[in-house]
């Protein structure tokens, strides 16, 4: 990574995380995939309950390798035949592993669902939420978060998943009511209300979408 690009994302990341600890959430940060799963195994404690949303970020730092080879409970939403009960078991987990569409500088998080476990766990149900972060998708302000998540992030995911959407198409937001749009609800997280709840390790890396 570009030497003066790794210093402004070094000192972006604590505005970050000041605007994460005026809101009653944690932020650390590291400098590389490496660190951020050595931190995120700091985190979860073994035999500790884990399950997750469909967190790229997460796999891209080797995190959800490391809980289903290690000496964890993780809930493998895939390895269940009722999807519907691996998602409703991520609501009494230790830990829920998601990442964020998009964040803004002061600390506002951003995420848009299709099915809606994702965006219902992380506002409430599992003791705690681990959020992986890179910091592309830091953005100015919440317009420019929604915009990145719309714009970016979905169209991406539509394309990924094999989804007939306009965004799938055009590669950017129709603001469509297609019977495949993954735009159906928006979850913007301001603050929270349980302190120590939700975590977001802030990685100096593009991760995701």
């Amino acid at each position: 990574m570009n030497e003066n690009l790794f210093k402004r994302n070094a000192l972006l990341a604590q505005k970050v995380i000041k605007g994460l600890e005026s809101r009653n959430m944690t932020g650390y940060y590291a400098e590389s995939k490496e660190e951020a799963l050595k931190k995120a195994l700091e985190l979860i404690p073994e035999g500790a309950s884990v399950t997750m949303g469909g967190a790229m970020s997460a796999h891209e730092i080797g995190l959800v390798e490391a809980l289903k080879n290690g000496n964890y409970d993780f809930i493998d939403r895939d390895a269940y035949e009722d999807k519907r009960a691996a998602m409703l078991a991520a609501y009494d987990a230790d830990f829920f592993l998601a990442s964020a569409n998009a964040m803004t500088e002061d600390g506002v998080i951003v995420n848009i669902d299709g099915n809606s476990n994702r965006v219902s766990a992380i506002a409430q149900g599992p003791k705690k939420v681990l959020l992986i972060v890179g910091m592309n998708k830091i953005c100015d302000d919440v317009d420019g978060a929604i915009k990145r998540a719309r714009n970016v992030a979905a169209p991406i995911n539509a394309q990924r998943f094999g989804l007939s959407t306009p965004c799938a198409k055009t590669g950017s937001c129709m603001d469509c009511k297609s019977p495949d749009t993954i735009c159906c609800q928006f979850l913007i997280t301001r603050f929270s209300r349980h302190e120590g709840r939700i975590h977001v390790i802030l990685v100096n890396d593009s991760l995701g979408y």
